[in-house]
């Protein structure tokens, strides 16, 4: 069995290339059942697969006897409408140890854009659950996740590869307060209500903004979040009317196509007499206009401008993650010497079958014998005999064909499997 990873990420590739790939979790499924059915049934019948998509990566995860890294490369260029040629200068391709070593260090947290972080855990799982729903998920690649959650753990639990580390929503903070003085009278507006808008409310609300606006498709989730920190929720249609209200403007959702356009933005600053904006784009693909960086009054950051600020204070977690790279080398090494154990299960399921076969053939004829009379002792002899007929046959056989120097090799291996002293 062998398992392989393709993917994509914040230093690999662009955001609006990452955009391309990025799926919202009620697209996995169906992503799943596309990927695997595209792959020839007659050399690949039952490829396992998960896909994890987050605003920093798209990676695709496969199992099966054969390694199908071309055909995998193939489906998820022609997926994101681009050319093979333009993805693999910036993508990535593991396999076995590579891919364990890969998936382990992302659970960790040591491939995120926030060294440490533990929101890609969370993500990991979801995108494990999604793919176990569609029956996507075998043995292998259950092993390899499972595993993969108990090096995190590990990691997390042994080193302090989390401490000091700054959240996108810290480092939206901490940037907004670079802009305004006194960030207490700011209105804030959060567009989306998922997890990392919820994240960027809590950090925004600890410095008790004059107010909080919650925008959201459905209303009702967007009114849970804002009841949570006293704010108000209103609907995405009334976005672009309102928009010259706020002070701070932080998007999050699973939009594919901007939902703040330049037009609105512009009509906007026209309203507020040309204040500034303050704006942070957390979505992948883009929520917010490129265009609006533009605006003389409009301070626009992606996740991947994002980046110098959460990236603060890793030099000082180096031995953190010096210690961690050697729990994920264990880990590393214990899942591939279980999936090279893995191999011998056909033959040992097929020895299984064989001795189950030749076990019920010796007791159907030793109920004859006792039908017929004979006696207890003389149908155990005879029953023992015939097992053990059966089962030296073949080692016989073969030490008496082939050359000499197949005969040794033979010898040595009968010697070793049917000869091995009690310890």
């Amino acid at each position: 069995m062998s398992v392989w990873a393709l993917g994509l990420n914040h230093t690999t590739a662009p955001l609006d290339l990452r955009g391309r790939f990025a799926f919202a979790l009620d697209q996995i499924a169906p992503t799943l059942q596309s990927l695997r059915s595209s792959f020839p049934s007659s050399r690949h019948p039952q490829v396992e697969a998960a896909i994890i998509s987050t605003c920093n990566r798209t990676e695709i995860y496969c199992a099966s006897e054969h390694i199908a890294l071309d055909h995998t490369f193939g489906w998820l260029a022609e997926s994101g409408g681009v050319a093979p040629t333009l993805l693999r200068s910036h993508a990535y391709t593991l396999h076995d140890d590579e891919a364990a070593r890969h998936v382990f260090r992302v659970a960790s947290g040591l491939d995120s854009m926030v060294l440490g972080e533990a929101q890609i855990l969370g993500q990991m799982k979801d995108a494990v659950r999604a793919a176990e729903n569609v029956g996507a998920l075998g043995t292998t690649l259950n092993q390899l996740f499972q595993r993969s959650f108990a090096v995190a753990k590990e990691v997390r639990t042994a080193t302090e590869i989390g401490a000091h580390s700054i959240s996108m929503a810290a480092a939206a903070v901490r940037l907004a307060g670079q802009l305004f003085e006194d960030l207490r009278k700011t209105r804030v507006l959060f567009v989306g209500a998922g997890e990392m808008i919820d994240l960027a409310v809590t950090h925004f609300a600890a410095k008790e903004p004059k107010s909080i606006a919650i925008a959201n498709r459905t209303l009702e989730r967007g009114e849970k979040l804002a009841t949570r920190f006293g704010g108000e929720a209103m609907r995405l249609a009334d976005l672009p009317a309102r928009l010259a209200e706020f002070d701070i403007v932080v998007s999050c959702t699973a939009s594919t196509l901007p939902i703040i356009g330049l037009g609105a933005v512009e009509r906007a600053l026209k309203a507020r007499k040309h204040r500034p904006i303050f704006m942070v784009d957390l979505a992948v693909p883009r929520d917010i206009e490129p265009e609006v960086k533009a605006l003389e009054d409009v301070y626009l950051y992606t996740v991947d401008d994002l980046a110098h600020v959460v990236q603060q204070g890793q030099a000082n977690r180096q031995a953190a993650v010096a210690q961690a790279e050697v729990i994920i080398d264990a880990g590393v090494q214990s899942f591939m010497h279980w999936l090279g154990q893995r191999s011998t299960v056909p033959l040992i399921q097929q020895l299984n079958a064989q001795a189950d076969e030749w076990r019920a053939a010796e007791m159907a004829r030793a109920r004859k014998l006792l039908a017929k009379g004979e006696s207890v002792d003389a149908v155990l002899e005879a029953m023992s005999r015939g097992l053990t007929q059966k089962m030296m046959h073949g080692a016989m056989a073969e030490l008496h064909s082939g050359d000499a120097a197949a005969r040794e090799q033979t010898a040595q291996t009968i010697s070793r499997l049917f000869l091995r002293k009690e310890r």
